[in-house]
């Protein structure tokens, strides 16, 4: 573990007062972080007025090793890892833990994103120790395990498994895993239940937290998407809108916003939960999170209008 304790009073600092003592957590090994990130933090927090503790973690005892970070009782928690890392310790913190600042150093960087836009793990960590605020972060939870960002229930979460075995430059795997989801893609119809309105069919539901969505101004549900493709093509065209899109405007797609969604299929349920796959049972609760976790975070912009589009005769508000 490495103490980085000397900053001048003139330097910019947090512009929280509950973000003075801050626990930094590292993984060199995820995708986007690297070997020397360690230091180039440190050299960063030098600029900053602010003590932090930094230590490395290793992927295969993570849940543990953000567990130790907490115990210390930090008031910021920093995860520089991947986004398995990131979901771990804002579901470990909760409501009621430390503000968590998780940093863009993994592979698809959805909470990090939503947080801090676009940008590098060093312009993140920045922004988060002079810019943030304690926001309460509303999110969701699929039968225990929650997600920040959006879940994905139904045939689209099929492909995840290719997915990633193409960016880990395993094509061959990456070719098995796509045949697979290819033969099982339409045998997987779901039943679901919106709050207290009557159950329907469809092939895969979108789940939206109001971190990203477009369609609320306050937290007050999960958007939910019911999809309802013919073809691959359309799985293929919502599973490339699904996040940071207007993927509303789908055709193949209706929203609305909920607090409770029932979902039950003959078989298991696969899901992509914040951009990792899991296999839920044949039926799964998903439940509204009125803060899941606090984030040190730049203050929530107003969601921009939708352009105005003909809603089809079926569209939910």
């Amino acid at each position: 573990m490495t103490d980085v304790a000397d900053a001048r009073a003139s330097k910019p600092g947090p512009q929280s007062a509950q973000a003075r003592r801050i626990e930094i957590i590292v993984n060199p090994l995820s995708g986007g972080v690297g070997p020397r990130a360690a230091q180039e933090c440190e050299r960063l927090l030098a600029t900053l007025d602010v003590d932090a503790n930094l230590s490395e973690i290793n992927p295969r005892t993570m849940e543990a090793d953000v567990a130790r970070a907490l115990e210390s009782r930090p008031d910021v928690l920093v995860v520089l890892a991947g986004d398995g890392t990131a979901r771990c310790a804002a579901a470990m913190a909760g409501p009621k833990g430390p503000l968590v600042a998780p940093l863009p150093g993994g592979t698809m960087n959805l909470l990090p994103h939503a947080l801090y836009g676009q940008v590098d793990w060093k312009s993140a960590l920045q922004t988060a120790l002079t810019e943030g605020v304690a926001r309460d972060i509303a999110g969701g939870e699929v039968d225990g395990r929650p997600f920040q960002v959006a879940a994905i229930l139904g045939s689209p979460a099929l492909w995840a498994p290719a997915r990633e075995a193409v960016r880990s430059g395993k094509l061959r795997l990456a070719y098995l895993y796509a045949r697979r989801a290819a033969r099982r893609a339409f045998a997987r119809t779901l039943r679901y239940c919106v709050d207290d309105q009557p159950s329907r069919r469809g092939e895969a539901i979108a789940i939206i937290t109001p971190l990203i969505s477009k369609a609320m101004v306050e937290p007050t549900g999960l958007e939910v998407a019911q999809v309802d493709y013919k073809s691959a093509g359309d799985a293929f065209r919502l599973a490339a809108k699904t996040l940071f899109s207007d993927w509303r405007a789908d055709p193949t797609v209706e929203t609305q916003v909920a607090r409770r969604v029932l979902v039950s299929a003959m078989r298991s349920i696969p899901a992509i939960l914040d951009g990792e796959p899991v296999e839920l049972g044949h039926v799964a609760e998903v439940r509204f999170m009125p803060c899941s976790f606090r984030a040190l975070a730049p203050r929530r912009e107003q969601p921009e209008s939708l352009p105005a589009q003909p809603e089809p005769e079926a569209t939910a508000p």
